[in-house]
Formats: C-alpha cells, sequence, structure tokens
C-alpha cells in the first residue's frame, strides 16, 4: 500500500476490525455491479471511494433527465450520454485510481456467466425479474456472494446470497422464477428519491464486509423498509430444497 493509498484509506485503516489487511483485500477485489441507475449509483459511487480495485459496470441505458432526481452518479452535463460512462467519470472524479471497466450492453444469460465468473462478488442494481434472475443463476453456479436491492415507490428491500454456504437460499429460493409477480417500473409508479440511495448504500456495506471479511451478511435475512414510517421488516429465510436453480448443488 502506497503512502497515497495510507492517507486516502485511512478512516478505513483505523477500524480494528478493518485495518490494513481488510483494505488491501478491498484494493484487489473486483466487483460486478448490474445497473448504473438509482440502486447502482450510491453502490459504485462507495465502492470507489472505499477503494475496490476493480469495478465493472453493466447497464445499456443512457442518461436522462428525469434519472437525475434519484440517479446522483449523473449530472445534468451527461444526459444522452451511457450512464455506464457517466458513473466511471463520477468515480474517477473522487478516486483515480480505480479500475473502472464500463460495459454499455444489456447482458444476457451467456454473458453474465463470463461476468460473474471474473469477479469476486456481484451487486444486482437492476430493475427487473428477468434480470434479477439471470444473474442469481450466474452466481449460483460460480458460487459467488450477490448482494440483491430492489426499490419502487416507498418501499425498499435488500439481502444478501451467498450459496458458499450450503444453508444458505439463492434468490430464486425466496422468490421462484414460475411465479408470477407484478412488475412495476418507476416510469409508471413513481420512486422516493432518497429510498434508492438508503438501499444502495446498503447494498455497497454489504459488499465491503463480504470483501473485506468484516462482521456478518445479511443472508438467510430478507430486510424490507417502508419509508413512509421509515419502518424495517426482517425475515428469515432458508433454502428450499426443491429450488430450481440451487436445489441441485
Amino acid at each position: 500500500m502506497t503512502d497515497d493509498q495510507l492517507l486516502r484509506y485511512s478512516r478505513h485503516i483505523l477500524l480494528d476490525e478493518l485495518g490494513i489487511e481488510g483494505q488491501q483485500r478491498l484494493l484487489a477485489a473486483h466487483a460486478l455491479v448490474i445497473g448504473a441507475g438509482g440502486l447502482g449509483s450510491p453502490v459504485l459511487m462507495y465502492l470507489g471511494t472505499a477503494g475496490v480495485g476493480t469495478i465493472t459496470v453493466v447497464d445499456h441505458d443512457t442518461v436522462d433527465v428525469t434519472n437525475l432526481q434519484r440517479q446522483i452518479a449523473h449530472t445534468l452535463a451527461r444526459v444522452g450520454h451511457p450512464k455506464v460512462d457517466s458513473a466511471a467519470q463520477s468515480i474517477a472524479a473522487i478516486n483515480p485510481d480505480v479500475r473502472v471497466i464500463a460495459l454499455q450492453e444489456r447482458a444476457d444469460a451467456a454473458r453474465l456467466n463470463e461476468l460473474v465468473a471474473e469477479a469476486d462478488l456481484v451487486l444486482d442494481c437492476s430493475d427487473n425479474f428477468a434480470t434479477r434472475h439471470a444473474v442469481n443463476a450466474a452466481c449460483v453456479a460460480h458460487r459467488k456472494p450477490l448482494v440483491s436491492g430492489a426499490a419502487i415507490g416507498f418501499d425498499g428491500q435488500i439481502s444478501v446470497y451467498d450459496t458458499r454456504a450450503e444453508t444458505n437460499p439463492c434468490y430464486a429460493c425466496v422468490f421462484p422464477p414460475d411465479t408470477s409477480l407484478e412488475e412495476t417500473r418507476c416510469a409508471t409508479m413513481g420512486v422516493f428519491a432518497p429510498l434508492v440511495g438508503i438501499i444502495g448504500t446498503m447494498q455497497a456495506a454489504e459488499a465491503l464486509k463480504l470483501l473485506a471479511e468484516v462482521g456478518s451478511s445479511l443472508a438467510g435475512r430478507l430486510q424490507m423498509l417502508d419509508a413512509r414510517s421509515m419502518e424495517w421488516t426482517d425475515i428469515r429465510i432458508g433454502r428450499n430444497l426443491a429450488c430450481t436453480v440451487c436445489g441441485q448443488r
């Protein structure tokens, strides 16, 4: 670790639970972030400021003026630009030492299989069930921890699906892919701006803890937030032995 890094990350290094060893793990880590929007913005910013060595971010979309109400990685000057490039610029403005791999694409199952295999950890910041299930399947196949968040209206949720432990559920255990769920989008239902910041920041915290090997994760727990009353509900979730995704592992 260089003198500049010792200074930059000094407030992490001062934490007994993290220290130099934990910070070095972050510097050597590779995180894959799916989505550079409302959830992806705080995730990417905090992974970048914390010094995660390599961040791959995948998003097919461009910045729109309607995004700026909540997607804090982007600016008015970048409207029309790829979100992944905008996010990479925001990270570089704070921490130019982080290597950002910006992929403007809609990753399918085959592509996700490649990208997940190269990462240490995956953060799902997407906004649809099809992508979430595809990301989960790749994480199960490669036994990579998945930090999953969602936010719509005033309701948010977060969990960690870490199938490296046999007793932990995967995303499909909790939300089976064959279940009919009504898909809702911010464009039609709206979203409370700080909600994505709350959930996204928690995703970043869970990811940093896992990468630095600090504390315990949300694996086996689903936390749901009602931001109208700012009340959290914590539900224990278990592995479904009949799960079509992880049931055969």
